[in-house]
Order: structure tokens, then sequence, then C-alpha cells
């Protein structure tokens, strides 16, 4: 009997699969798909000669996470890389924003939008220098982070107190149209906060945009060498090493309960895995409560609160072999591994309502990935292995544009918006269709299906609103790993703090079954000092 049962490969699963070992428990991973990772994975399905990831690409939360560099996955094969340049923002006519990991470059790239600029994005760069240790210390610790908090409230107060405060929980449209005049910064801003469901108008949509901008100027926003797998199979092999096991193809049909306790989980093909200490669920929240554990065992006013619990957008991929570089028409734009495209502020608003309305987006705004101009080592020289992907409704009502889109996401749909995406990628790289070898597409019911976890195409585990986060994550009175069923942990994204690929979720719930077990002393102790090689001997941890 292992002394803890992950439901899940994630990058969480795995995350919390790792501390659990480390404190000496026996751990056991079991994963639906063939092949651990979540949506962290890669292959070669486009065209054998070219390393597209099936989903997420960048990683600059993974890259200022404490909790992944705790972990030394460098020790175990992983090794990051950069494209020369950031993120590119261009324009229709041919302008472009650059974000750049060296300061002085983004405030050029800004300056040229409107004078003074540049040294707007300084002092944005200045309060983020001063805050980022206690913020993202508040950001990846459980809720509520008291300490942390404590001390990123004094760090704000020294930086403007309560009006940095309101300049972070304002729309990001507002927050761009107060400290940049041109649209270089502002876009920007837009674009960052755009990876995430939140409308240019939303509240707090200015400080994601700027937390995500900031981690990019700080970070980069870094690829693992070889495809986004490889920081899986670190992830996979680490646990290995500490004597953990991940049994793929292994679909588990619910937790066992007995006495108000979670005491193991039963398999799709009728096994039973019994967990001695604990369950960590790296599963969405809604598949968890009144699916995974029956509604039988779960007090009525959560079940209530989850009739209102808010996933985040739809996503639509298209991944494409590349016979050449893209021809953009910004040159700046060739450097950057992502590029946003969208026309300007209002199209990113015309966007985010057509959403809103359940139409389907006429012209999508889009993240693009160059991932060759990454990391070369993804397609043949002189190729490109790219994709990009945009937000499209859960609940379709309505084609925004002619081509009558209505959400069934059948071959001529997915043909038709993927035709969509490219004509948005041909409008500022004139000769990009020309160079299409192959392509593949990636509905939202294609992505669920690879990962259960992307329900629906949602990437987060549930919206990135105000109102879906810290105490509210996943419902109200809630910020907690910590379920109502004893000795269960939710470790996936739809706990605090949220998507992105930092293992902060699984973390959490780790360390909360640890405590309970009255071992996170001890696991403490013994991450700082020793670990354990491939035959159980303990030696010293490298420093």
């Amino acid at each position: 009997m292992p002394d803890a049962v992950v439901i899940g490969a994630g990058p969480n699963g795995l995350v919390a699969a790792n501390l659990l070992a480390d404190a000496g428990w026996s751990v056991e991973v079991l994963e639906e798909q063939p092949e651990p990772g979540g949506a962290v994975r890669h292959d070669t399905g486009v065209d054998p000669d070219f390393v597209n990831d099936l989903f997420s690409s960048f990683y600059p939360l993974a890259a200022a996470s404490p909790i992944l560099a705790g972990l030394r996955l460098q020790d175990h094969g992983l090794r990051w890389t950069h494209a020369p340049s950031v993120l590119a923002h261009p324009f229709d006519d041919g302008s472009c924003a650059v974000l750049d990991r060296r300061v002085d470059a983004t405030a050029r790239s800004l300056e040229a939008f409107a004078p003074g600029d540049g040294d707007a994005w300084r002092d944005l760069h200045k309060v983020w220098e001063r805050v980022r240790p206690d913020l993202l210390d508040a950001l990846f610790t459980p809720f509520p982070p008291v300490r942390a908090a404590a001390r990123l409230a004094l760090r704000l107060r020294a930086a403007g107190g309560l009006r940095m405060a309101r300049t972070l929980a304002l729309p990001v449209r507002r927050m761009g149209e107060e400290e940049f005049r041109g649209e270089g910064g502002r876009l920007l801003l837009a674009g960052n906060a755009l990876h995430a469901d939140l409308a240019p108008e939303s509240t707090g949509s200015g400080g994601f945009g700027w937390l995500m901008s900031m981690l990019g100027q700080t970070y980069g926003f870094p690829v693992p060498v070889g495809g986004s797998g490889a920081l899986t199979g670190a992830l996979v092999r680490r646990l290995a090493a500490r004597g953990g096991n991940v049994r793929c193809g292994q679909r588990v049909k619910s937790v066992v309960v007995r006495g108000g306790r979670a005491v193991g989980v039963r398999t799709a093909g009728g096994d039973t895995v019994a967990a001695g200490r604990a369950v960590l669920a790296d599963v969405p929240v809604p598949a968890l409560y009144g699916g995974l554990v029956d509604a039988d065992h779960l007090p009525a006013q959560l079940l209530d609160d989850l009739r209102r619990f808010q996933w985040d957008f739809s996503t639509f991929k298209v991944d494409w072999a590349l016979d050449g570089p893209v021809p953009w028409q910004a040159e700046q734009a060739r450097r950057a591994g992502t590029v946003h495209l969208a026309g300007g502020l209002d199209e990113l608003t015309r966007f985010a309502a057509q959403i809103a309305r359940h139409r389907v987006p006429d012209r999508p705004f889009l993240l693009f990935g160059q991932m060759t101009t990454a990391d070369a080592a993804r397609s043949p020289r002189g190729t490109e292995s790219a994709w990009a992907y945009t937000h499209v409704p859960r609940d379709v009502r309505a084609d925004a544009g002619q081509e009558g889109v209505t959400g069934s996401w059948d071959a001529r749909e997915q043909e038709v918006m993927a035709d969509r995406v490219e004509r948005q990628v041909e409008r500022f790289a004139p000769g990009f269709r020309g160079l299409v070898r192959a392509r593949r597409v990636l509905a939202p019911t294609t992505l669920q299906s690879l990962d259960a976890n992307l329900d629906g195409g949602a990437i987060n585990g549930g919206t990135t609103a105000v109102h879906q986060q810290l105490v509210f994550r996943p419902v109200p009175g809630s910020g907690r790993p910590e379920t109502p069923v004893k000795g269960l942990y939710l470790a996936s994204a739809g706990a605090h703090p949220g998507g992105g690929v930092h293992g902060a979720c699984g973390a959490n719930a780790a360390h909360a079954a640890l405590r309970a077990s009255g071992r996170l002393g001890l696991a403490t102790a013994q991450r700082l000092l020793t670990h354990r090689d491939r035959t159980g001997r303990k030696r010293p941890a490298a420093r």
C-alpha cells in the first residue's frame, strides 16, 4: 500500500509526488493518458522532422517558481533556452512593441511610440524589483500567505502604497492609458493580460498584465530544450530516483471514502489502489466534487457553490511545420519567441466582447509561438516549428464571421477556424500561408480528449477573474488544498494560485498532506539535507 495516491501526472501532480517522496513517503501516480505530462507534452505529429508542443510552450512562471527551482530538475536532464527577444506585438503599419530581457531594450522600443514611455516602463519595473520577492512568495504559497502578505504590504507602501495598489487593480485598458502615452506600452500590458480570460476592461486585468510582462522582463519566456515534454521527463526521472511510481493508462473512476476519509481510489479497470495516508487529486474541480467523490460525502453548500463555478474560455490551437521563418512585416517580430497578433487595443476589446456574447471571433487575437526561434533543436535549419492559439466561447451561440461556425467543432468547422487563424497571421506576415508544409488543428474537444483537465479546451482550471481567485478559488471560503473529505487534497490548477506551470498547486497539496500527518517538519529538513539515490541510500544533497 503506498502512503499516497496521486491522481493525474500533470506538472502539479508530479510536483506533489516528488515532494511527498522527498519526505520518505511511498507514492503511486495514476495517469489516464498513455504518457505522463498533462498539458506539458510534445510530439512529432505534424511532421516527423518537427517537434511541436501539444499544449503549453513558454514557461515564465516555471522560471520564477521557487518550488521548481528547489527540485533541481537540471540534475535530471532539464535545460532551458530562450529566443533572442521575449515577446513582440506588431502593428498593421509595420511598427512593433518588443519585450526584451534587457530593460533598456524594452524601454527603447516603447519610447519609439511616444516620448517618455521608456521611462514609464522603467518606473513600472522599479516597482516590480521592489516587490518581486514577497509578491512571488505570496503567489506560490498556500492561502492566506500571512507572512508574505505582510511583507508585501510594507513593500507596496514604500512603492506608493494605496496608489500602487489601485494601479494594479485597474482594468488593463485604464492602466495603460494612465501609464503610457503611446500604443506600444499599452498593448504589451493588454496582450499579456489576455493570456488569461480577462477582457481589457476587467477589474484586475492591469495587475495580471503587469505581472506577466514583468515575469517576461526578468525571467524571459523560456522553453525546455527539445520540447515541453523535457520538463515532464525530468520530473518523472526525479520521482523514480526517489522510489515513486507513475502508471499510465490508468483512469481513476472514483475516490474511496470510508468514515469520512479518503482511503484509496478505484480505476476504470476495476482495480482498487489503497492509500495509507492521503489521496491528492490533480483533476478539475467539477470532476472531483460530485464526480470522483460521491455527492453524499460533500456538504450541500459546496455542491451549491459548484453550480456557480466558472470555467475560463475555450482554446483553439493550430500547429505548423513551416518551410522557412515567418515573414513578419515588422522585423523585430522575427527575433521573438512569442508574438501577439491584434491590430490594437480596440480590437482586443472587440475580440473579448464577441466571446462574452458567445460568438466565435471573426478576427481572433492570437498568441503565436516561434519554437525554432526559441530552440534550434525543434526543426531543421532554415525552417520553423510554430503554433498559434486563440480563445473561443465555451457555449457558442453564433459566429461573428461569415462561415457559420456553431461550436460543434466537426471536421469542417476545424478547417474553417484554422483558415481564419491563418488569415490573421497573414495580415501581419504576408506570404505566411505559402510556407505551410503541414498543419494540425487542436479544437477544444481535441484538447480535452488529450488531457481531461482541459475541460472544453479551458487551460487555466477555471476563470482568472477576481471573483474566483484567492479565498474564492475554487469556491467561496476555500483557497486551500484541503477538501471536506479528510485525507483528500485538491492539487490541480482549480486550487490557489491557479493556472500556469509553476507547481504551486501540487506543492501546496503535498505540504497540506504532510502537515496533517505531522511530517512537514521532517520533510523540510530532509529536502534541505539529504536525498535518496536510485538504490534508496541517503547522501548529501547537492548545494
